[in-house]
């Protein structure tokens, strides 16, 4: 088993720890710590977070980067990405897609990613020098090259103005597919791209953990992913498809 290997071992088991307890705690009465403009924040996320972090540092020493609670000492080469619960949104209302992502980064690039789908018991994995996975079967980008028959999941950056140029760029962009899907979860959306349920996914000023996992996997299943406009605050720019579309 290569280091990869074990690492993965370490990520898959701590997003199926924390996912069971999100789904264990879903019909429950939910403590909301924060509802202001479009920022929401559950106290189920910092408990899904400690028990991620907590099940990762008692078997590798890597810093982690994590959406609550931010890093937990200087980043290295080699840093684990944490999100306990994207699509929290979804999650408080009762629409099932929401998941537990986590990855790892070797610098700028995601070498490891999984993402639990605790709604449906689904696994995803990968790492850079395997395949893709889902509950250990391999799956793949679709094999779909015309924008015109294919699907773009997506998300509008929550930004308070957009100029009437940008909402122009944005709705000329959005004809030239056949379908557009907004879901709620990046991090989801990602794993469409990979099991070839949609052929692409972008969307900017999206946070490093929101992503991060997903790239690994779409990378995995024969994809192509770009991560750019890295800011200080963690928020980049994601553009990942089958790697089959049209320029």
């Amino acid at each position: 088993m290569s280091d990869l290997d074990s690492l993965l071992e370490i990520a898959k088991s701590a997003a199926l720890i924390a996912g069971d307890y999100l789904k264990e705690q879903q019909t429950k009465n939910l403590k909301i710590l924060s509802n202001k403009a479009r920022d929401l924040k559950l106290q189920i996320d910092i408990d899904a977070e400690e028990i991620i972090k907590e099940h990762i540092t008692q078997k590798n020493s890597f810093p982690i980067l994590a959406e609550e609670s931010g890093t937990n000492g200087e980043l290295d080469e080699f840093f684990w990405v944490v999100d306990p619960l994207d699509g929290t949104s979804n999650f408080l209302r009762n629409i099932p897609i929401s998941c537990v992502s986590i990855a790892l980064m070797q610098g700028l690039t995601p070498v490891l990613g999984v993402i639990f789908d605790f709604n449906n018991s689904d696994l995803y994995c990968a790492h850079k020098q395997s395949k893709a996975y889902v509950n250990d079967m391999e799956i793949s980008v679709s094999s779909l090259n015309l924008k015109k028959e294919s699907t773009l999941v997506t998300g509008i950056p929550a930004k308070d103005n957009y100029s009437d140029d940008e909402f122009k760029n944005m709705i000329s962009d959005f004809q030239s597919w056949k379908k557009i899907r907004m879901i709620g979860s990046a991090a989801m959306a990602s794993v469409y791209v990979a099991s070839g349920k949609a052929e692409a996914y972008k969307e900017n000023g999206i946070f490093l953990w929101d992503i991060a996992a997903g790239a690994a996997i779409v990378e995995g299943a024969g994809g192509y992913i770009s991560i750019s406009n890295y800011q200080p605050d963690f928020r980049v720019d994601a553009n990942f498809t089958n790697n089959k579309l049209e320029k």
